[in-house]
């Protein structure tokens, strides 16, 4: 994401761009493909609302900045209630399409395994950098690269899902028309359901981790059998929480839990269950999965996975620019810097590829106002954040400067908007400034 929007900004800009790929060559357990932005967790660029959202408000921005990664998402986006969700193969094919037809970008295959000395660079490795070139950065800095777990939520075929048992309906019935309002299939579960699939899931084999490792996950990604090592109900209150849900089958009866699952293609014939990220082994993966109502003959298009993602500790290595202040000719940028997601990922990219563009154009770009959500993100990796406790975060608005309470108490929702609204006029502001 990261790389692909940096390139895009840069070229945009009239420099010309060379954009280095290992992927086909060189491939990674999770990605299946050479495509540029390939979607490996999710499908989704989760709340696309930006009113009152701090990554809505992120993809805000990131339009109004003439983001590829947004401008694709929106061609190929799949209903999802609030959320924008997109189709992922051809979401990815388009992203890679439009940077190889552009006349300044070239693109060249093969891993890069060494930090390089010349020339201006933008670091933009995604959550599986090689080990070579990890190896490289851990060289240059002087200092480890951290590290934490990451999982991956199974994929089911539609056409093996029991709508007997489950049925359609967005959270809230939240969306515009119909189809988003049905965006979602719902499999409802009964207390004993509900005590029986935890005792299993917490019983199943789990993925080992090798001598010397240790699990420090992130906390906005943890593995589904984690959350509920945390207490039993963990989950009745996170993803699997019965609120919003109506079941047409039993009207009159509130499920105790109702696991979700979200449309991962235009077909509709993918669905994948929303924040079941898991390290359990396949086969158990299977043998618990079908325990829940209308899913007991489900089959898999993906199963879950875990793997083992490395950043850097930005703070203490990168300069308000972005820039390795080691090595002022390389930027970092993506989930290498410690930002979280899709969306904040390619936000730093869009950064990283205006500043390194205005650099080599002779011109000074400043980055966006801290009450900006790149601005807020930005200002957190380079210096806000404690280094000591430095961990990969989301967007959101304890990131923003306070907003200014006089004139009596907001509630939430208000002071949520007055956070975008205050946002918008700074970006904006911030991007005239460019021209």
């Amino acid at each position: 994401m990261a790389g692909s929007e940096a390139a895009w900004q840069a070229a945009q800009l009239g420099v010309p761009v060379v954009l280095h790929e290992m992927r086909p060559t060189t491939g990674t357990f999770a990605h299946r493909t050479g495509d540029f932005a390939e979607m490996v967790c999710s499908n989704s660029f989760r709340s696309d609302d930006d009113e009152r959202n701090a990554v809505g408000l992120l993809h805000w921005e990131m339009r109004a900045a003439g983001g590829l990664i947004m401008e694709m998402a929106a061609r190929h986006r799949l209903p999802a209630g609030g959320a924008l969700a997109v189709d992922r193969d051809p979401f990815a094919a388009d992203v890679t399409a439009r940077l190889r037809a552009h006349p300044l970008i070239e693109i060249a295959p093969g891993e890069i395994a060494e930090l390089p000395v010349e020339g201006q660079w933008i670091v933009a490795t995604g959550p599986l950098t090689s080990g070579a070139l990890a190896e490289s950065i851990r060289s240059v800095t002087g200092a480890d690269s951290l590290a934490f777990f990451d999982a991956i939520a199974p994929i089911v075929y539609a056409e093996t899902i029991d709508m007997g048992l489950a049925w359609r309906q967005s959270r809230y019935d939240k969306g515009e028309t119909e189809e988003e309002r049905t965006a979602y299939i719902n499999c409802p579960m009964t207390r004993e359901d509900y005590e029986g699939f935890i005792d299993a899931m917490l019983a199943a084999d789990k993925a080992v981790f090798h001598e010397g490792e240790t699990a420090g996950y992130f906390d906005g990604c943890l593995p589904v059998e984690v959350m509920a090592e945390r207490g039993r109900e963990t989950l009745r209150f996170g993803p699997m929480k019965p609120v919003g849900l109506t079941n047409p089958h039993q009207p009159d009866r509130k499920p105790y839990a109702v696991v979700q699952l979200r449309r991962d293609n235009a077909l509709g014939t993918l669905y994948n269950i929303v924040g079941f990220q898991t390290k359990m082994k396949h086969g158990a993966q299977v043998d618990v999965f079908r325990r829940i109502p209308g899913l007991q003959n489900a089959g898999f298009a993906r199963l879950g996975g875990i793997h083992r993602n490395t950043f850097i500790n930005s703070p203490t290595l990168l300069d308000d620019h972005m820039r390795l202040r080691l090595r002022p000719n390389l930027r970092f940028a993506g989930q290498v810097t410690g930002v979280e997601g899709y969306v904040e990922s390619a936000a730093m990219g869009l950064l990283a590829g205006r500043m390194v563009a205005a650099e080599i154009l002779g011109r000074d770009l400043a980055p966006p106002p801290p009450d900006t959500a790149m601005g807020a993100l930005i200002t957190h990796i380079t210096g806000g954040a404690e280094a000591k406790t430095f961990q990969p975060m989301n967007v959101n608005f304890g990131l923003f400067p306070p907003i200014d309470a006089r004139g009596g108490r907001k509630g939430r929702k208000d002071r949520y908007k007055a956070y975008t609204d205050r946002a918008k006029t700074s970006f904006t502001e911030w991007l005239a400034g460019q021209s």
